[in-house]
Protein backbone atom coordinates (compact mmCIF):
# COMPACT_ATOMS: atom_id res chain seq x y z
CA UNK A 1 0.00 0.00 0.00
CA UNK A 2 2.76 2.35 0.85
CA UNK A 3 4.84 1.65 -2.22
CA UNK A 4 1.44 2.10 -4.23
CA UNK A 5 1.20 5.57 -2.45
CA UNK A 6 4.28 6.77 -3.68
CA UNK A 7 4.11 5.75 -7.24
CA UNK A 8 0.71 7.29 -7.24
CA UNK A 9 2.97 10.81 -5.57
CA UNK A 10 5.73 10.34 -7.77
CA UNK A 11 2.69 10.28 -11.16
CA UNK A 12 0.91 13.72 -9.72
CA UNK A 13 4.27 15.35 -9.29
CA UNK A 14 5.57 14.78 -12.56
CA UNK A 15 2.27 15.94 -14.26
CA UNK A 16 2.69 18.94 -12.01
CA UNK A 17 6.16 19.27 -13.51
CA UNK A 18 4.37 18.85 -16.96
CA UNK A 19 1.87 21.45 -16.40
CA UNK A 20 4.45 24.29 -15.40
CA UNK A 21 6.51 22.85 -18.50
CA UNK A 22 3.48 23.20 -20.91
CA UNK A 23 2.69 26.82 -19.52
CA UNK A 24 6.35 28.59 -19.74
CA UNK A 25 6.15 27.43 -23.39
CA UNK A 26 2.80 29.22 -24.19
CA UNK A 27 4.10 32.17 -22.25
CA UNK A 28 6.68 32.46 -24.72
CA UNK A 29 4.36 31.97 -28.09
CA UNK A 30 1.80 34.27 -26.02
CA UNK A 31 4.93 37.13 -25.72
CA UNK A 32 6.52 36.20 -29.16
CA UNK A 33 2.76 36.66 -31.29
CA UNK A 34 2.00 39.76 -29.59
CA UNK A 35 5.28 41.51 -29.96
CA UNK A 36 4.30 43.31 -32.91
CA UNK A 37 1.65 44.70 -31.42
CA UNK A 38 1.97 48.81 -29.33
CA UNK A 39 3.74 48.51 -26.46
CA UNK A 40 2.93 51.43 -24.06
CA UNK A 41 0.60 49.42 -21.65
CA UNK A 42 3.01 46.12 -21.28
CA UNK A 43 6.03 48.68 -21.08
CA UNK A 44 4.46 50.38 -17.91
CA UNK A 45 2.86 46.76 -16.53
CA UNK A 46 6.48 45.75 -17.31
CA UNK A 47 8.14 48.20 -14.62
CA UNK A 48 5.38 47.46 -12.46
CA UNK A 49 6.33 43.80 -11.90
CA UNK A 50 9.74 44.69 -11.86
CA UNK A 51 9.54 46.51 -8.50
CA UNK A 52 7.00 43.99 -7.14
CA UNK A 53 9.96 42.63 -4.88
CA UNK A 54 12.00 39.66 -7.21
CA UNK A 55 14.78 43.00 -7.35
CA UNK A 56 15.72 45.13 -10.58
CA UNK A 57 15.22 43.90 -13.49
CA UNK A 58 13.78 40.79 -13.13
CA UNK A 59 10.91 40.24 -14.76
CA UNK A 60 10.49 43.33 -15.96
CA UNK A 61 11.19 42.50 -19.56
CA UNK A 62 10.62 39.59 -21.99
CA UNK A 63 10.54 36.12 -20.50
CA UNK A 64 13.91 34.28 -21.11
CA UNK A 65 13.60 31.34 -23.43
CA UNK A 66 14.58 29.25 -20.05
CA UNK A 67 11.60 26.62 -20.09
CA UNK A 68 10.94 24.84 -16.36
CA UNK A 69 11.54 21.07 -16.45
CA UNK A 70 11.80 18.34 -13.36
CA UNK A 71 16.03 19.39 -14.21
CA UNK A 72 15.49 23.09 -13.72
CA UNK A 73 12.62 23.92 -10.95
CA UNK A 74 11.65 27.73 -10.59
CA UNK A 75 14.48 27.84 -7.59
CA UNK A 76 17.56 26.61 -9.27
CA UNK A 77 16.47 29.24 -12.24
CA UNK A 78 19.55 32.10 -12.79
CA UNK A 79 18.59 35.72 -10.99
CA UNK A 80 17.67 37.62 -13.99
CA UNK A 81 14.88 34.90 -15.33
CA UNK A 82 11.88 35.47 -14.29
CA UNK A 83 10.71 31.48 -13.61
CA UNK A 84 7.64 30.25 -11.59
CA UNK A 85 5.73 33.75 -12.71
CA UNK A 86 7.01 33.52 -16.05
CA UNK A 87 3.98 32.00 -17.50
CA UNK A 88 1.69 34.52 -15.46
CA UNK A 89 3.39 37.51 -16.14
CA UNK A 90 3.34 37.00 -19.89
CA UNK A 91 -0.04 36.66 -19.89
CA UNK A 92 -0.90 39.36 -17.84
CA UNK A 93 1.13 41.73 -20.32
CA UNK A 94 -0.54 39.57 -23.34
CA UNK A 95 -4.45 40.34 -22.06
CA UNK A 96 -3.11 43.83 -21.04
CA UNK A 97 -1.90 44.65 -24.97
CA UNK A 98 -5.96 42.81 -26.35
CA UNK A 99 -8.36 44.82 -23.61
CA UNK A 100 -9.53 48.06 -25.36
CA UNK A 101 -8.54 51.21 -22.75
CA UNK A 102 -11.34 52.68 -21.67
CA UNK A 103 -12.47 55.91 -23.14
CA UNK A 104 -13.80 58.84 -21.53
CA UNK A 105 -16.89 60.40 -22.62
CA UNK A 106 -17.41 64.05 -22.73
CA UNK A 107 -20.30 66.19 -24.29
CA UNK A 108 -20.99 69.85 -24.96
CA UNK A 109 -23.97 71.75 -26.93
CA UNK A 110 -22.85 74.56 -29.31
CA UNK A 111 -25.39 77.02 -30.87
CA UNK A 112 -24.69 80.59 -32.46
CA UNK A 113 -21.46 81.81 -31.90
CA UNK A 114 -19.91 79.29 -29.29
CA UNK A 115 -17.62 77.51 -32.02
CA UNK A 116 -14.13 79.01 -30.99
CA UNK A 117 -15.07 78.69 -27.52
CA UNK A 118 -15.75 75.38 -27.74
CA UNK A 119 -12.97 74.38 -29.51
CA UNK A 120 -10.59 76.03 -26.58
CA UNK A 121 -12.46 74.22 -23.94
CA UNK A 122 -12.03 70.48 -26.46
CA UNK A 123 -8.61 71.59 -26.38
CA UNK A 124 -7.80 72.14 -23.00
CA UNK A 125 -9.35 68.73 -22.11
CA UNK A 126 -7.28 67.17 -24.98
CA UNK A 127 -3.63 68.89 -23.70
CA UNK A 128 -3.80 67.63 -19.96
CA UNK A 129 -5.63 64.66 -20.38
CA UNK A 130 -4.70 61.22 -19.95
CA UNK A 131 -7.40 58.07 -21.23
CA UNK A 132 -8.85 58.53 -24.77
CA UNK A 133 -11.67 60.89 -25.17
CA UNK A 134 -15.31 60.41 -27.11
CA UNK A 135 -16.55 63.88 -27.66
CA UNK A 136 -19.88 64.20 -28.37
CA UNK A 137 -20.71 67.56 -29.88
CA UNK A 138 -24.44 68.78 -30.54
CA UNK A 139 -24.50 71.36 -32.39
CA UNK A 140 -26.20 73.70 -35.17
CA UNK A 141 -26.25 72.01 -38.31
CA UNK A 142 -24.47 75.17 -39.86
CA UNK A 143 -21.66 75.22 -37.05
CA UNK A 144 -20.74 71.06 -38.10
CA UNK A 145 -18.50 71.71 -41.17
CA UNK A 146 -16.17 74.29 -39.36
CA UNK A 147 -16.05 71.59 -36.15
CA UNK A 148 -14.87 68.99 -38.80
CA UNK A 149 -12.54 70.74 -39.87
CA UNK A 150 -10.55 71.80 -36.78
CA UNK A 151 -11.31 68.69 -35.37
CA UNK A 152 -9.61 67.05 -38.29
CA UNK A 153 -6.43 68.94 -37.93
CA UNK A 154 -6.21 67.62 -34.72
CA UNK A 155 -5.64 63.63 -36.02
CA UNK A 156 -2.40 63.78 -35.56
CA UNK A 157 -2.97 63.45 -31.92
CA UNK A 158 -4.75 60.13 -32.17
CA UNK A 159 -6.39 60.30 -28.53
CA UNK A 160 -9.96 61.29 -29.34
CA UNK A 161 -12.69 60.80 -31.58
CA UNK A 162 -15.32 62.96 -31.89
CA UNK A 163 -19.16 62.67 -33.23
CA UNK A 164 -21.34 65.51 -34.25
CA UNK A 165 -25.01 65.64 -33.60
CA UNK A 166 -27.96 68.06 -34.45
CA UNK A 167 -29.64 69.64 -32.24
CA UNK A 168 -33.08 67.71 -31.76
CA UNK A 169 -36.07 68.10 -29.11
CA UNK A 170 -39.02 65.79 -28.85
CA UNK A 171 -40.88 66.47 -31.94
CA UNK A 172 -44.41 67.66 -30.06
CA UNK A 173 -42.49 69.90 -27.65
CA UNK A 174 -40.11 70.81 -29.81
CA UNK A 175 -40.22 74.41 -29.90
CA UNK A 176 -41.12 74.94 -25.85
CA UNK A 177 -37.80 73.47 -25.19
CA UNK A 178 -35.59 75.37 -27.76
CA UNK A 179 -37.14 78.63 -26.27
CA UNK A 180 -35.99 77.39 -22.98
CA UNK A 181 -33.67 79.86 -21.29
CA UNK A 182 -30.87 79.75 -24.42
CA UNK A 183 -30.94 78.33 -27.47
CA UNK A 184 -29.81 74.72 -27.28
CA UNK A 185 -29.52 75.05 -23.74
CA UNK A 186 -31.92 72.61 -22.64
CA UNK A 187 -30.52 69.72 -25.27
CA UNK A 188 -28.45 68.48 -22.43
CA UNK A 189 -31.73 67.50 -20.59
CA UNK A 190 -32.10 64.55 -23.29
CA UNK A 191 -28.62 63.23 -23.49
CA UNK A 192 -29.42 60.17 -21.49
CA UNK A 193 -32.19 59.15 -23.91
CA UNK A 194 -30.33 60.08 -26.90
CA UNK A 195 -26.78 58.59 -26.36
CA UNK A 196 -28.33 55.17 -25.24
CA UNK A 197 -24.82 53.32 -25.15
CA UNK A 198 -23.13 55.56 -23.25
CA UNK A 199 -23.11 54.11 -19.63
CA UNK A 200 -21.15 57.15 -18.31
CA UNK A 201 -20.90 60.79 -19.63
CA UNK A 202 -18.91 64.55 -18.77
CA UNK A 203 -21.27 67.10 -20.03
CA UNK A 204 -20.10 70.58 -19.57
CA UNK A 205 -21.00 73.98 -21.03
CA UNK A 206 -18.75 75.78 -23.88
CA UNK A 207 -17.48 78.29 -21.82
CA UNK A 208 -15.30 75.84 -19.74
CA UNK A 209 -11.68 75.47 -19.51
CA UNK A 210 -9.98 72.11 -17.73
CA UNK A 211 -6.28 72.79 -15.88
CA UNK A 212 -6.15 69.12 -14.79
CA UNK A 213 -7.03 66.09 -16.63
CA UNK A 214 -10.54 64.66 -17.63
CA UNK A 215 -9.17 61.64 -15.78
CA UNK A 216 -9.43 63.34 -12.29
CA UNK A 217 -12.90 64.38 -12.50
CA UNK A 218 -13.98 60.86 -14.10
CA UNK A 219 -12.66 59.08 -11.45
CA UNK A 220 -15.86 60.94 -8.90
CA UNK A 221 -17.67 58.42 -10.32
CA UNK A 222 -16.13 55.48 -8.41
CA UNK A 223 -17.01 57.78 -5.55
CA UNK A 224 -20.86 57.29 -6.24
CA UNK A 225 -22.65 55.59 -3.99
CA UNK A 226 -25.33 53.36 -4.98
CA UNK A 227 -28.17 55.71 -5.17
CA UNK A 228 -26.40 58.52 -6.55
CA UNK A 229 -26.89 59.00 -10.75
CA UNK A 230 -25.39 62.71 -10.92
CA UNK A 231 -22.42 64.81 -9.54
CA UNK A 232 -22.57 68.83 -9.71
CA UNK A 233 -21.01 71.65 -7.58
CA UNK A 234 -22.84 74.72 -5.69
CA UNK A 235 -24.00 77.27 -7.02
CA UNK A 236 -22.83 79.69 -4.52
CA UNK A 237 -20.30 79.06 -1.44
CA UNK A 238 -21.79 81.84 0.37
CA UNK A 239 -25.57 82.27 1.18
CA UNK A 240 -25.77 85.98 1.37
CA UNK A 241 -25.11 86.25 -2.58
CA UNK A 242 -26.94 83.01 -3.74
CA UNK A 243 -29.32 83.60 -6.45
CA UNK A 244 -31.82 80.50 -5.46
CA UNK A 245 -31.94 81.19 -1.31
CA UNK A 246 -33.09 84.46 -2.08
CA UNK A 247 -35.02 84.60 -5.87
CA UNK A 248 -35.91 81.16 -6.70
CA UNK A 249 -39.84 80.51 -7.03
CA UNK A 250 -39.07 76.78 -7.00
CA UNK A 251 -37.35 74.40 -4.88
CA UNK A 252 -33.97 73.69 -5.40
CA UNK A 253 -30.76 71.40 -3.92
CA UNK A 254 -29.85 72.07 -0.76
CA UNK A 255 -29.11 75.32 0.75
CA UNK A 256 -27.70 77.28 -2.44
CA UNK A 257 -28.75 75.09 -5.66
CA UNK A 258 -26.35 73.21 -7.83
CA UNK A 259 -24.71 74.47 -11.27
CA UNK A 260 -24.97 72.54 -14.08
CA UNK A 261 -22.44 73.96 -16.13
CA UNK A 262 -20.21 70.74 -15.51
CA UNK A 263 -22.74 67.56 -14.50
CA UNK A 264 -21.12 64.04 -14.32
CA UNK A 265 -23.90 61.73 -15.39
CA UNK A 266 -24.09 57.84 -14.40
CA UNK A 267 -26.70 57.09 -17.56
CA UNK A 268 -27.51 54.03 -17.23
CA UNK A 269 -28.79 54.62 -13.20
CA UNK A 270 -30.33 57.82 -14.48
CA UNK A 271 -32.11 55.85 -17.45
CA UNK A 272 -33.53 53.09 -14.76
CA UNK A 273 -34.44 55.31 -11.59
CA UNK A 274 -38.00 56.24 -11.25
CA UNK A 275 -37.91 59.55 -9.39
CA UNK A 276 -40.34 61.14 -6.62
CA UNK A 277 -41.95 64.54 -7.70
CA UNK A 278 -44.63 66.80 -6.38
CA UNK A 279 -46.74 66.24 -9.72
CA UNK A 280 -47.84 62.45 -9.02
CA UNK A 281 -47.74 59.92 -6.23
CA UNK A 282 -46.37 57.53 -8.91
CA UNK A 283 -42.49 57.78 -9.72
CA UNK A 284 -41.56 58.66 -13.05
CA UNK A 285 -38.39 57.89 -15.19
CA UNK A 286 -35.93 60.50 -16.75
CA UNK A 287 -37.75 60.52 -20.25
CA UNK A 288 -41.83 61.24 -18.19
CA UNK A 289 -40.46 63.94 -16.13
CA UNK A 290 -39.11 66.59 -17.90
CA UNK A 291 -42.33 67.91 -20.39
CA UNK A 292 -44.73 67.45 -16.86
CA UNK A 293 -41.80 69.45 -15.33
CA UNK A 294 -41.40 72.28 -17.62
CA UNK A 295 -45.49 72.56 -17.90
CA UNK A 296 -45.68 72.76 -13.82
CA UNK A 297 -42.66 75.27 -13.61
CA UNK A 298 -42.13 77.22 -16.96
CA UNK A 299 -43.33 80.71 -15.32
CA UNK A 300 -41.65 80.50 -12.54
CA UNK A 301 -38.15 79.04 -13.73
CA UNK A 302 -35.21 81.59 -14.87
CA UNK A 303 -32.09 79.64 -15.36
CA UNK A 304 -33.89 76.99 -17.75
CA UNK A 305 -32.93 73.45 -17.30
CA UNK A 306 -30.60 74.08 -14.63
CA UNK A 307 -33.15 75.16 -12.58
CA UNK A 308 -35.34 71.61 -13.30
CA UNK A 309 -32.37 69.72 -12.40
CA UNK A 310 -32.55 71.56 -9.17
CA UNK A 311 -36.47 70.94 -9.13
CA UNK A 312 -35.25 67.25 -9.45
CA UNK A 313 -32.44 66.88 -7.19
CA UNK A 314 -34.64 68.91 -4.53
CA UNK A 315 -37.24 65.66 -4.44
CA UNK A 316 -34.38 63.13 -4.98
CA UNK A 317 -31.29 64.39 -2.69
CA UNK A 318 -29.81 61.01 -2.04
CA UNK A 319 -29.49 60.68 -5.88
CA UNK A 320 -26.53 63.41 -6.55
CA UNK A 321 -23.07 63.44 -5.62
CA UNK A 322 -21.66 67.07 -4.93
CA UNK A 323 -18.02 67.84 -5.72
CA UNK A 324 -16.53 71.24 -4.56
CA UNK A 325 -16.27 74.70 -6.59
CA UNK A 326 -13.00 73.82 -7.45
CA UNK A 327 -14.08 71.55 -10.38
CA UNK A 328 -16.55 74.65 -11.36
CA UNK A 329 -15.03 77.68 -10.63
CA UNK A 330 -16.98 80.75 -11.80
CA UNK A 331 -16.83 84.37 -11.44
CA UNK A 332 -19.38 84.32 -7.97
CA UNK A 333 -16.05 82.59 -6.55
CA UNK A 334 -14.35 85.69 -6.45
CA UNK A 335 -16.33 88.62 -7.79
CA UNK A 336 -16.91 89.98 -4.06
CA UNK A 337 -14.06 88.32 -2.22
CA UNK A 338 -12.45 85.09 -2.80
CA UNK A 339 -15.12 82.24 -1.42
CA UNK A 340 -14.07 79.04 -2.77
CA UNK A 341 -11.83 77.48 -0.12
CA UNK A 342 -10.76 74.30 -1.70
CA UNK A 343 -9.32 76.19 -4.66
CA UNK A 344 -7.52 78.74 -1.99
CA UNK A 345 -6.07 75.35 -0.88
CA UNK A 346 -5.54 73.23 -3.93
CA UNK A 347 -6.25 75.76 -6.89
CA UNK A 348 -8.51 75.64 -9.50
CA UNK A 349 -9.38 72.50 -11.11
CA UNK A 350 -12.07 73.95 -14.29
CA UNK A 351 -12.60 77.31 -14.56
CA UNK A 352 -16.52 78.40 -15.99
CA UNK A 353 -16.13 81.60 -17.17
CA UNK A 354 -20.08 82.23 -17.52
CA UNK A 355 -21.72 84.99 -18.19
CA UNK A 356 -19.44 86.14 -21.27
CA UNK A 357 -16.37 87.21 -19.02
CA UNK A 358 -13.83 85.52 -21.28
CA UNK A 359 -15.06 88.15 -24.25
CA UNK A 360 -15.41 91.24 -22.15
CA UNK A 361 -13.16 93.48 -19.72
CA UNK A 362 -15.45 92.36 -16.55
CA UNK A 363 -13.25 90.15 -15.23
CA UNK A 364 -9.87 90.04 -16.78
CA UNK A 365 -8.12 87.49 -15.18
CA UNK A 366 -10.66 84.84 -16.23
CA UNK A 367 -10.29 86.16 -20.06
CA UNK A 368 -6.45 85.83 -19.54
CA UNK A 369 -7.15 82.18 -19.00
CA UNK A 370 -9.25 81.97 -21.78
CA UNK A 371 -6.70 83.47 -24.29
CA UNK A 372 -3.54 81.62 -23.15
CA UNK A 373 -5.40 78.30 -23.54
CA UNK A 374 -7.16 79.82 -26.96
CA UNK A 375 -3.83 80.35 -28.38
CA UNK A 376 -1.87 77.60 -27.14
CA UNK A 377 -0.69 74.44 -29.79
CA UNK A 378 -0.32 70.79 -28.86
CA UNK A 379 3.80 71.20 -28.87
CA UNK A 380 5.06 70.14 -25.81
CA UNK A 381 7.22 73.48 -25.64
CA UNK A 382 4.52 75.77 -26.52
CA UNK A 383 2.39 74.11 -23.31
CA UNK A 384 5.57 74.47 -21.39
CA UNK A 385 6.23 78.18 -22.07
CA UNK A 386 2.46 78.95 -21.43
CA UNK A 387 2.90 79.92 -17.56
CA UNK A 388 5.51 82.74 -17.34
CA UNK A 389 3.80 85.05 -19.90
CA UNK A 390 -0.02 83.93 -18.60
CA UNK A 391 1.52 84.77 -14.53
CA UNK A 392 2.31 88.22 -16.26
CA UNK A 393 -0.65 88.95 -17.66
CA UNK A 394 -2.76 87.83 -14.25
CA UNK A 395 -0.37 90.16 -12.71
CA UNK A 396 -2.44 93.00 -14.69
CA UNK A 397 -5.41 92.14 -13.44
CA UNK A 398 -4.95 92.75 -9.23
CA UNK A 399 -7.03 95.92 -9.54
CA UNK A 400 -10.01 93.47 -9.68
CA UNK A 401 -11.40 91.14 -7.03
CA UNK A 402 -10.77 88.05 -8.72
CA UNK A 403 -7.05 89.22 -10.07
CA UNK A 404 -6.49 89.41 -6.63
CA UNK A 405 -6.47 86.01 -5.93
CA UNK A 406 -4.76 85.44 -9.35
CA UNK A 407 -2.12 82.34 -8.07
CA UNK A 408 -5.30 80.32 -7.61
CA UNK A 409 -5.41 80.24 -11.20
CA UNK A 410 -2.09 78.85 -11.97
CA UNK A 411 -1.63 76.73 -9.03
CA UNK A 412 -3.25 73.59 -10.58
CA UNK A 413 -2.49 74.32 -13.62
CA UNK A 414 1.05 74.59 -13.33
CA UNK A 415 1.05 71.15 -11.51
CA UNK A 416 -0.79 69.79 -14.34
CA UNK A 417 2.03 71.21 -16.75
CA UNK A 418 4.77 69.74 -14.98
CA UNK A 419 3.32 66.32 -14.53
CA UNK A 420 1.97 65.59 -17.98
CA UNK A 421 5.38 67.20 -20.22
CA UNK A 422 7.59 67.59 -17.57
CA UNK A 423 7.96 63.97 -16.36
CA UNK A 424 9.62 61.42 -18.38
CA UNK A 425 7.09 59.16 -19.83
CA UNK A 426 7.93 56.21 -18.02
CA UNK A 427 6.94 58.15 -14.92
CA UNK A 428 4.09 59.21 -15.94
Amino acid sequence: MRRYLRVVGLCLACGFCSLLYAFSQLAVSLEEGAAGGRRPQAAAMGSWLADSGRGPGRGAGRCKDFSLSYWNPYWMLPSDVCGMNCFWEAALRYSLKTQPTEKMHLAVVACGERLEETVTMLKSALIFSIKPLQFHIFAEDQLHNSFKERLDSWSFLQRFNYTLYSITFPSDSAVEWKKLFKPCASQRLFLPLILKEVDSLLYVDTDILFLRPVDDIWSLLKKFNSTQIAAMAPEHEEPRIGWYNRFARHPYYGKTGVNSGVMLMNMTRMRRKYFKNDMTTARLQWGDILMPLLKKYKLNITWGDQDLLNIMFFHNPESLFVFPCQWNYRPDHCIYGSNCREAEEEGVFILHGNRGVYHDDKQPAFRAMYEALRNCSFEDDAVRSLLKPLELELQKTVHTYCGKTYKIFIKQLTKSIRSRYDTPPKER
